[in-house]
């Protein structure tokens, strides 16, 4: 049986990257025999009236790869019985960094010591001192402060004192945010694990000397990485927590290189790590995919 699929990403945002990044997966998808097509999120929209379609497309795919973070219309997929990869509620985790701190503490997953900021319900909130006080009871400088919304590094701010945290806290406090150990021996240095179902396909390891996050899109380098048992190990078991079929797993290091989860991304691109081991991982993505639509 030849399988159908559709591959989304978005019409929005700007730059080549999302688009290649679903290119890279029609591609595999195409090699593997299956009927690719790419559709931005505008070109698909999700109709309710009683029931449940999409505009325009009364015949749907035998599964759908989503690279984007439009979590309605992921829904809207799964609601019409197409299996969505990742699903809605793994993408809604994965864009959600407190809630995927959540469950990785849940798992007993090692991950920098983490306070939730309150709900503010986005009204601009000047915290008192003693706010700060309780902060300050819990960490040392620096710190980080991470907006729960984010990616590429961006949302991320090393504060190291009081004024600058109070300064930045004023400034987002109309977004969800948190308070985080800063895990200084892991300064400009992380790696990169690509996982897709119980395996690691690549790893690059990233590092910076100009900024203590290692991102490329931030002027970090890489280089192949091979990575231990224990990384491997910790690396599934994360992408297992926010219940992923695949995903892009980023661990620093303490003390004695100890690994420690930085984020666990859904959507993670594969570009970059292509170019810097030469492994592929839309291929095993779409074999991966291809064993469970079939199954």
């Amino acid at each position: 049986m030849k399988l159908t699929c559709w591959i989304i990403y978005n019409g929005f945002l700007p730059g080549d990257k999302f688009r290649d990044f679903a290119q890279m997966l029609q591609e595999a998808a195409i090699l593997r025999g299956h009927q690719a097509i790419l559709y931005t999120n505008k070109e698909l929209l999700s109709v309710l009236d009683q029931s449940l379609k999409i505009l325009n497309h009364d015949i749907l795919p035998d599964y759908c790869l989503f690279t984007d973070k439009d979590i309605y219309l992921a829904k809207q997929l799964e609601y019409l019985g197409i299996p969505v990869f990742n699903s809605s509620e793994t993408i809604a985790v994965s864009d959600d960094k407190i809630r995927t701190y959540q469950l990785l503490a849940n798992a007993r997953l090692p991950i920098p010591r983490t306070i939730i900021a309150p709900k503010t319900f986005g009204l601009e909130v000047f915290f008192e001192d003693a706010f700060f006080k309780r902060i300050l009871d819990a960490f040392s400088f620096p710190l980080i402060i991470k907006e729960t919304f984010g990616s590429f590094g961006e949302q991320v701010y090393l504060v190291n004192n009081k004024e600058e945290m109070r300064k930045k806290v004023n400034e987002i406090s109309d977004r969800p945010f948190m308070f985080q150990e800063f895990v200084e021996t892991s300064y400009g240095k992380d790696i990169r694990l690509q996982v897709v179902g119980n395996e690691v396909i690549a790893a690059m390891k990233r590092t910076s000397i100009n900024d203590f996050r290692a991102n490329v899109t931030s002027g970090g380098k890489m280089e192949a990485y091979v990575p231990n048992d224990t990384e491997k190990e910790i690396a599934i078991k994360a992408a297992q927590a926010i219940g992923a079929d695949f995903a892009g797993i980023d661990l620093l290091f303490r003390e004695n290189n100890n690994p420690v989860i930085c984020e666990v991304n859904s959507n993670a691109h594969i570009r970059n790590l292509l170019d810097c081991t030469g492994i592929n991982t839309a291929h095993a993505i779409i074999s991966y995919i291809e064993k469970e639509v079939t199954s």
